[in-house]
């Protein structure tokens, strides 16, 4: 098997968290990947929706492999009397877990605008019994404050923006001491692991003992990324990320088979050929269970009634859906279990 390619994964990683992606906005994304599908030698296919389907070859009960591309994130809802704007969050993106984080908003017409998200009112100094005392919620007492001159919805509304734009935090990567630490982490660090095997199996010469299809999908976040899948797909493997947890035993340097979520076991056998074959190639792994807020885009599938065993890895991951943190020991037991999984 060809060894893990940190230097590329943790290349191809950065260049994914560069690009906002909220779960809708996919076309820039889409565009970076079929770049790195065309310089990596695949052909894929993008569907009507927008995912994008490699075909990495092989023969026979073909396995579908997904990671998605798409990130929570905000839209505005309305703008405030005071310019500031009102925001919803698209997919699970809690106001606790994003209070000051820098953002661009996205408007229809495509002008990229900068701000913060605040607290009503922001200021301790000021306000400090409000600020302590009650948690921060979209609906109340958080807004996202803009980099402009505004100080009423019309200045706002002269900018260009409206309801229904899209605001995307910053990433805000970093690698220390091996430990990842960045927003969307979930799923982009999985998407370039898959990256990295397509890599492996390209520079190796790896003849795929079966037909693999990877997936990368761009409606994850909202449940329904993968609602079609491409002619007699048998298998489905999902590679998202792994939360830890007091009652989890996910660790950040290891790769987690997933034995359960909030809506489904996974498959038994087919979760029995991962474990088995994690023993084989002396991956580090665990098995886990995530409840009761945790799904893959197996999920989907399953639900829209196509006949697949299913089942789900990933590495650990810590502070779910906010700056989340892994290790680059997690992503390279990912794809080690990936690559015997798909060899064996």
């Amino acid at each position: 098997m060809v060894s893990f390619d940190e230097k590329y994964c943790l290349e191809i990683f950065q260049k994914l968290i560069a690009v906002d992606s909220t779960t809708g906005q996919y076309e820039e994304i889409q565009r970076l990947l079929v770049q790195i599908l065309d310089a990596l030698g695949f052909s894929y296919h993008v569907t009507h929706k927008g995912g994008v389907i490699a075909d990495l070859g092989g023969e026979g009960d073909p396995l579908a492999v997904t990671a998605h591309l798409d990130d929570i994130s905000l839209m505005v809802r309305k703008i405030n009397a005071d310019g500031t704007l009102n925001v919803c969050p698209v997919g699970g993106l809690y106001a606790f877990y994003c209070v000051t984080e820098n953002v661009r908003v996205y408007t229809r017409d495509g002008e990229v605008y900068t701000g913060t998200i605040c607290r009503t009112p922001n200021s301790i100094h000021v306000t400090e019994e409000e600020l302590r005392s009650v948690l921060p919620d979209f609906r109340t007492n958080v807004c996202v404050v803009l980099d402009a001159p505004v100080k009423s919805e019309a200045d706002t509304r002269a900018l260009g923006i409206e309801t229904g734009d899209m605001i995307a935090p910053e990433p805000r990567f970093t690698l220390s001491n091996g430990y990842l630490k960045s927003r969307f982490i979930d799923d982009k660090a999985c998407a370039a692991v898959l990256l990295t095997a397509m890599k492996a199996i390209k520079d190796g010469g790896i003849r795929l003992p079966r037909k693999v299809y990877f997936y990368f999908a761009m409606y994850e976040e909202i449940g329904h990324g993968t609602v079609w899948l491409p002619d007699g797909v048998r298998d489905m493997l999902a590679v998202d990320i792994a939360p830890t947890g007091p009652d989890q035993t996910s660790d950040e340097r290891k790769v987690s088979i997933f034995a359960k979520d909030s809506r489904y076991p996974y498959h038994w056998a087919m979760t029995n050929e991962l474990r088995d074959a994690a023993k084989q190639a002396g991956v580090d792994y665990v098995m886990d269970i995530f409840t009761p807020h945790y799904g893959t885009d197996c999920d989907a599938s399953v639900a829209a009634g196509y006949d697949i065993r299913h089942a789900a890895i990933g590495p650990g991951t810590a502070n779910s859906h906010g700056y989340e943190r892994t290790h680059i020991d997690g992503l390279k037991n990912t794809y080690d279990l990936l690559m015997a999984y798909m060899c064996r």
